[in-house]
């Protein structure tokens, strides 16, 4: 592994100390972001600062994107994006399906990629070039490679949705044309983790509009590390579609979702 993507999984870890010191207990410091629906705690918060000082005391020249606020140039033509607790409803329900994700990108496009399972104490890792690979509980590292799905009928999809009414009533939509179609779809309610258990073989694809580049940026790493296909959906809002295999990714993006 290069000292980058060492780095973004100490950077990972140290949020993910923080997030679980905090789970389980009562939430403080909510407040609400897209809508009243979408919150945001002092949890997230605290990650995201464990991160950035990480960050700042190790890549001090690097530049910073985090989705609670952290936002900085740098000078180096690197940029570190962070999503510092993807799956906030999740964690504050004590719902056990939430993540931290790190990515790196630079003049070339996404770096180094890791998305962290603190739950599983499952590390989810890519490098540009380098293939990806899970770090599991007991620190035994393995290959990552998507499902060799072909067809829609078998396949297991995942989506999310947005927290904004009229977006959940046209992502609704989507779901009724899609789900017949398919073998089942899952809703995890964390991009980050669908996009690394894609990458892990535990579901056949992925899409959903709305996300932001944080919440996909380590993820889409992993994918295409993984043997996966990948492209953004355009359109408004813009979104991300994913699959294990091209034959696959053009089956579902017909069903323009």
């Amino acid at each position: 592994m290069s000292t980058d993507v060492e780095l973004a999984e100490r950077a990972a870890r140290a949020a993910a100390d923080v997030l679980l010191s905090a789970y389980g207990r009562p939430p403080e410091g909510l407040g609400s972001k897209s809508s009243d629906t979408d919150l945001v705690s002092d949890a997230d918060r605290a990650a995201e600062r464990a991160i950035r000082d990480l960050l700042a005391l190790e890549r001090p020249d690097d530049g910073l994107l985090a989705e609670e606020g952290s936002h900085s140039e740098g000078g180096t033509g690197r940029r570190w994006i962070v999503d510092p607790l993807d799956g906030t409803i999740n964690f504050l329900y004590g719902f056990p399906a939430w993540a931290v994700s790190v990515a790196l990108e630079d003049a070339d496009g996404l770096a180094v990629g890791v998305v962290l399972d603190p739950i599983r104490d499952e590390c989810f890792m890519a490098e540009r070039g380098d293939s990806a690979r899970v770090r599991a509980a007991g620190g035994e590292v393995a290959p990552l490679h998507v499902t060799d799905r072909r067809t829609l009928d078998r396949a297991l999809v995942a989506t999310g949705f947005s927290y904004e009414p009229i977006r959940r009533s046209a992502q609704a939509d989507v779901v009724r044309t899609i789900l017949p179609r398919v073998r089942d779809i899952r809703r995890a309610g964390a991009a980050a983790l669908d996009l690394a258990w894609l990458a892990a073989g535990r579901v056949d694809a992925y899409y959903e509009r709305g996300v932001n580049h944080w919440d996909w940026a380590a993820g889409r790493l992993l994918v295409e590390e993984a043997g996966g296909s990948i492209t953004d959906l355009p359109g408004k809002p813009p979104g991300l579609l994913a699959a294990a295999t091209p034959a696959l990714h053009a089956a579902l993006g017909a069903l323009d979702p």
